[in-house]
């Protein structure tokens, strides 16, 4: 597997993946967005050729947000998305990021158990954030070991 940049070659593909992967997905003209918006960035993990997963995160200042994440039902739990994660990790451990946060479905109890896995905890809840359905939001942060070394 390897992970790159995501570029406009592979929407179409991301496109699919999040239409099949979450019930109020981001547009075409989202992704796209964050390859010319300062302080984005978007990655995709490939197997061969084909994008099997891909992740968009935001930068500011010390914070990082991982606004998506997803991975191809054929190929989850092949630790695809944790190579996503520690790819995401190293990058904004590298522009001096304290915290990584993200928004999370309370009803997503795989993908909470994932993150709590990797070092996040729930640090608060965001009424009727999600639509298709309305739903809360679970807010989990990350807090980073700024002494940490990173190549």
């Amino acid at each position: 597997m390897a992970i790159r940049a995501m570029g406009d070659a592979d929407l179409s593909r991301i496109v699919e993946l999040e239409n099949e992967c979450f019930s109020d997905p981001w547009s075409r003209q989202a992704f796209s967005e964050t390859f010319h918006e300062p302080g984005w960035a978007s990655i995709v993990a490939l197997e061969e050729e084909n994008v099997i997963g891909y992740a968009c995160f935001l930068t500011v200042d010390v914070e990082a947000h991982l606004t998506n994440i997803a991975v191809a039902p054929a190929h989850r739990r092949k630790s695809v998305a944790k190579q996503l994660l520690d790819h995401i990790l190293l990058v904004i451990k590298r522009k001096n990021c304290k915290y990584l946060l993200l928004e999370v479905r309370p009803r997503n109890v795989g993908a909470i158990a994932f993150y709590e896995r990797h070092g996040f905890r729930v640090l608060y809840r965001r009424p009727n954030y999600y639509h298709g359905p309305v739903e809360d939001a679970l807010v989990m942060v990350r807090d980073l070991d700024t002494s940490e070394k990173v190549d």
